[in-house]
């Protein structure tokens, strides 16, 4: 078409005016483009807003423009057929104008629309071409190079459909979803003339060889392609043209859809960066600017400390080597993992796992990050508790990022490496790392990483904590590099009491300490006398203004402490925020079912109150709550708030350097004083350590002494360790034979530690020991190959490997315990339980289900009431005792023991506790009330929600220990419902509200008398709304509960819809039949 000459358009709306050609919507923009596109689209909508859509009209060469046509007349005007004088014949002469160019021009023409039609989409490699192609045919460089000619630019007006209906661009945005838009090629290939490239170079090489092909025989190209290309387009625009009369016209949304071009460009912008190992690192260390923008929204964080950006940049990093690295507390570890998360989620397009030490963390957690998962495309999923799925679901197009407890990310792990699908975990990030010497716990940790390290070279692994020692045995273990530093965000002064003087901690001085100043407050005689360490004048130079954390001893301490303090507190301190301060007290209530902790009543209106594990976590959670917005200004704990949830406070008062009876250790002292100091609010943090004369020595030696090493607890902790261990390896192939799994053995950090942890016996020997012990136990089935004749087996088993070996296969009760976690302890008792029970099964009640999922190991610990005991066996019904006669325990027994006689017939105690377990559990089942139940059979609530908790977490693991064991197939269905009831213990309406991480029963019954009675409900809900009609609930946290509902939803659709392609897959295996 000549300069100025005439230009053919669809018909448009008015709104429509402004929508660009197709070239330009489907190549694709950089990304300064893009953002700039999104500003003036704004602007631009905001002007459409007040203009009415007006008639469409169509404009034609040297055509007056038609009449108005309403949008339910044909919207074809006066051209109602296709016929030869029709709109299309138009474009037919059109095109017939286009073969009188020069022979190049027709040649490339040919070349353009052959290729465009047929090998596009064929081959999948080209970005859609729109019909504005046709008629600029992307010739410029090729006539310039070829024939010496300009190419005559058209201006984007020019083109044949530069305006479109919404369906026609969602008509084209389907061609485009049909090619790869991944191709690094695709995104190279703008409008800038700078980058422009010719048809062949664009073009695959197969069709580079064909169009070379209809070089040598131009002439009948040229004879057929005038009729074809006019065919081609008609038939093209016909369909397109019906396509549009019959779709429905939807709302497209053009800024909508520049933000997520947006977003799509920069996350292939880091994709390429990390694949190149560039030191360009994009937008925001590897992510799309979007992370930066939604840290700035959900955490308000808008700028890394200095150390952060540093240990993001490490090269170590950067090589996705795995990495350790430590920091006091409140320096700001987690963000550096979140960080290397969404890399691996993003980017990688990996799953993720994190691993961290307790059920109330994850919780913490999957609120935090489910609103990030919702905006950036991922999912997060909970395994805490009797949560999760093994093996976790294999998602189609998103990652997940799984958050779990120490003991089911070592689940998840062994279903991932038993389904071949270890691969697909690209990183794993544990807090707290120091965990792994602390008991079975760390056992567990151990064995989680060891197993992905010998099974994944491909998945990182990131180790973060506070108190680390003896790092070199880590690295080592983990083969990982090693950062530190001492940052804190706010500066840390350390304090010591002694009597009435404060001493500052001084590292410099010789004695460690410096004298400071004297207390100046004045005591009367009566308060002297209860409260001799001062703590009334420690806190009040603090509170209400400031907060203050008291770590007391012990739990009743905790009570005691906050009593006293408030019966010396002014009249001043009950105004501080007094109406928050009675809203709260009614919340209490409504979670206690119209029931209030004696003590909290008096201690809350003056904004103190106790924390400790004694109460219920919905209690826990709301006072936590309180204290984080400033309501409640002082909370006496356990040193269990430490190691849990983030609460820091201005001032730290450590009441005595005890926990429990045991003397105060370095890594528990550090964790207490660094919640010190609050990042943006406080300036300056200090803790005070109280302490009496006689254990000043102990103090000094304290404050001044390295923190503890970590040492491995894999073989100490024997059933729940190294015979889980074995078990674990054999039952997933991973070691088979004595000489793997002693090679294993040597990776393992206890294989690290050996050297100066065995003293008695070497570890090829405790390797041979355990196997033996799982074998004789009937865990494992061994096979034995002698290699010198006359050796027996016993002198054998001493004997080297190179002499003797050891192939195992494991049986189906070792199956069985190992999927069901069970600890090995216990495996045989459980078998004989539950096989006892079918000989009898009473389902009149569940009572008999309950005490066979009543946890082993908490009725070791338990000492009965025998007075309610006997009481609570008097009201069984008929049906009832007679379960309480299968177990082997009668009312005769009961009754002695709890009138003191002696019992000369021996009756096994575990049963007798396990029983009385299984009571209180029973009825906290049928009355819903942890009050009620704690009055029943005395008992603090917290117990019997800790109690409850591990119930229904052991009762998932008898289920899984059932499922691989035919025989008791009749435990299947009744424990899957069992469990749910043990895991919510709530009414039924409740349950769908209880799912969404972080809502606990007392949030669940406001959220439903509110009218929120699903989760459909709650994934729709206005946090603003939310806030103003749910009492006590903060902005962030009406969020986070919106947020975690919409990521269970949106999980739960996903795995509908992989359901159901699952059933419309056609099987691998199905037979084909061969043609005749």
């Amino acid at each position: 078409m000549d300069e100025g000459g005439s230009r053919i358009r669809r018909r448009v709306s008015v709104r429509k005016r402004n929508r660009p050609s197709l070239e330009i919507l489907f190549a694709a923009p950089t990304v300064a483009e893009l953002k700039a596109g999104v500003e003036e689209e704004e602007e631009e909508e905001d002007k459409e807003e007040e203009m009415v859509a007006g008639s469409r009209r169509r404009k034609t060469v040297g055509v007056q423009p038609v009449e108005n046509c309403d949008s339910e007349e044909d919207m074809f005007g006066d051209y109602d057929s296709f016929a030869e004088n029709s709109f299309l014949a138009q474009v037919d002469d059109l095109e017939h104008k286009y073969m009188q160019l020069s022979e190049n021009r027709k040649h490339d023409a040919d070349l353009a629309t052959a290729d465009l039609c047929s090998e596009s989409i064929k081959h999948n490699k080209l970005s859609i071409t729109t019909i504005g192609s046709f008629i600029e045919l992307k010739t410029h460089e090729r006539t310039k190079n070829q024939s010496g000619h300009e190419d005559v630019s058209i201006e984007p007006g020019a083109d044949l459909l530069y305006e479109l209906p919404s369906s026609q661009v969602l008509y084209f945005e389907n061609l485009q979803n049909s090619s790869d838009l991944g191709d690094q090629s695709t995104k190279e290939r703008d409008w800038n003339p700078s980058s422009h490239k010719t048809v062949n170079e664009e073009l695959p090489h197969n069709s580079i060889e064909q169009s070379q092909q209809i070089d040598e025989s131009s002439s009948k190209v040229r004879t057929s392609s005038d009729v074809n290309r006019g065919k081609s387009l008609k038939d093209l625009l016909k369909n397109t043209m019906t396509g549009n009369a019959k779709a429905q016209t939807p709302i497209f949304s053009r800024t909508k859809q520049l933000k997520e071009n947006l977003l799509s460009e920069e996350i292939n912008v880091a994709k390429k960066t990390i694949e190149l190992s560039s030191d360009d690192l994009g937008p925001f260390y590897s992510l799309p600017s979007k992370v930066r923008d939604l840290y700035v929204q959900f955490k308000g964080i808008e700028k890394l400390y200095e150390w952060q950006h540093t240990c993001l940049t490490l090269n170590s990093v950067q090589e996705r080597k795995n990495l350790i690295y430590s920091l006091p507390t409140s320096g700001g570890k987690t963000l550096v993992a979140e960080i290397l998360m969404l890399q691996e989620l993003l980017c990688r397009r990996k799953d993720v796992l994190m691993i961290l030490p307790y059920v109330a963390i994850v919780q913490e957690k999957i609120s935090a990050l489910s609103s990030f998962g919702i905006e950036l495309g991922f999912f997060v999923e909970e395994y805490a508790g009797s949560k999760g799925k093994f093996p976790p679901i294999k998602r189609r197009e998103k990652k997940s990022l799984y958050i779990a407890t120490i003991e089911k990310g070592h689940g998840l792990i062994n279903s991932l490496i038993e389904t071949g699908r270890i691969k697909s975990l690209g990183l794993v990030v544990v807090d707290e790392l120091h965990m792994i010497a602390e008991g079975s716990r760390g056992a567990v940790l151990e064995m989680t990483l060891a197993k992905i390290i010998y099974t994944s070279k491909t998945t990182q692994i990131i180790g973060m904590s506070a108190t680390l020692n003896n790092v070199e045995d880590l690295q080592e273990f983990l083969q990982a590099e090693y950062y530190t530093s001492q940052f804190r965000p706010v500066e840390l002064k350390e304090y010591l009491k002694i009597n009435d003087a404060i001493y500052k901690v001084d590292s410099k001085a010789e004695t460690g300490m410096t004298f400071s100043h004297l207390l100046n407050y004045k005591y009367s005689d009566t308060l002297k006398k209860m409260d001799p360490d001062h703590l009334v004048a420690l806190v009040t130079e603090v509170i209400p203004n400031y907060s203050c954390l008291v770590f007391c001893p012990t739990k009743k301490n905790c009570e005691n402490v906050a009593e006293m303090i408030c019966k010396f507190l002014s009249k001043e301190y009950l105004k501080h925020r007094e109406k928050e301060k009675q809203k709260m007290i009614k919340n209490l209530k409504n979670i206690g079912s119209g029931n209030l902790c004696p003590v909290l009543k008096r201690t809350i209106p003056l904004g103190v109150a106790y924390h400790h594990s004694g109460l219920t976590s919905d209690e826990r959670k709301l006072l936590e709550e309180a204290y984080s917005t400033g309501v409640l200004c002082l909370l006496t704990c356990t040193s269990t708030l430490a190691a849990g949830v983030n609460l820091p406070a201005r001032r730290v008062i450590l009441r005595a350097p005890y926990v429990a009876k045991e003397f105060l250790k370095r890594n528990q002292y550090k964790q207490m004083i660094g919640r010190a100091g609050r990042a943006g609010i406080d300036s300056v943090g200090e803790s005070i350590l109280i302490l009496q004369e006689k254990d000043k020595q102990q103090v000094l030696e304290l404050i001044s002494r390295p923190l503890e090493n970590c040492y491995s607890h894999l073989v100490q902790e024997f059933t729940k360790g190294i015979q889980t261990l074995f078990l674990s390896l054999i039952g997933l192939k991973i070691a088979t034979n004595l000489g793997d799994i002693y090679h294993f053995m040597s990776g393992t950090f206890f294989g690290v530690q050996q050297k100066f942890l065995l003293k008695e016996k070497s570890l090829w020997e405790i390797t041979v020991e355990s196997l033996r012990y799982l074998t004789e136990k009937g865990l494992l089935q061994k096979n034995t190959i002698f290699i010198e004749k006359g050796l027996t087996q016993k002198d054998a088993i001493y004997k080297s490997e190179e002499w003797f070996q050891f192939s195992f296969h494991i049986t189906k009760l070792g199956r069985a315990s190992f999927k069901g976690t069970i600890d090995l302890a216990y495996c045989d008792i459980l078998y004989r339980d539950l096989k006892k029970g079918l000989e009898g099964l009473v389902l009149e009640s569940l009572l008999h289900l309950i005490y066979l999922t009543t946890p082993y190991d908490m009725a070791s610990q338990c000492d009965p009431d025998w007075m309610i005991y006997f009481r609570q066996f008097n009201q069984l019904s008929p049906a009832e005792q007679n379960v309480a006669a299968l177990i082997g325990v009668s009312e005769n027994y009961i009754g002695k023991k709890a009138s003191g006689q002696a019992i000369r017939k021996k009756v096994d105690k575990n049963i007798v506790n396990r029983l009385y377990l299984s009571f209180v559990l029973y009825t906290l089942l049928k009355e819903t009330n942890i009050w009620s139940v704690s009055e029943k059979f005395n008992m603090p609530r917290g117990y019997i929600q800790s109690l409850l908790t591990a119930a229904a977490t052991f009762s998932s693991c008898v289920l899984h220990f059932c499922e691989e064991l035919e025989e008791f197939w009749v435990y299947r269905a009744l424990l899957v419902e069992l469990t749910k009831k043990l895991t919510y213990c709530v009414r039924a309406e409740l349950v769908p509200l209880m799912e969404v991480t972080g809502v606990l029963e007392g949030r669940a019954k406001q959220l439903y008398n509110a009218g929120y009675k699903s989760l459909t409900h709650l994934a729709n809900a206005d946090p603003e709304v939310l806030i103003r009609i749910i009492d006590h609930l903060s902005r962030r946290q009406a969020k986070q509960i919106v947020s975690s509902a919409k990521m269970l939803l949106h999980e739960k659709a996903e795995a509908l819809q992989e359901e159901v392609e699952e059933l419309l897959r056609l099987p691998s295996d199905f037979p084909s039949i061969e043609k005749a």
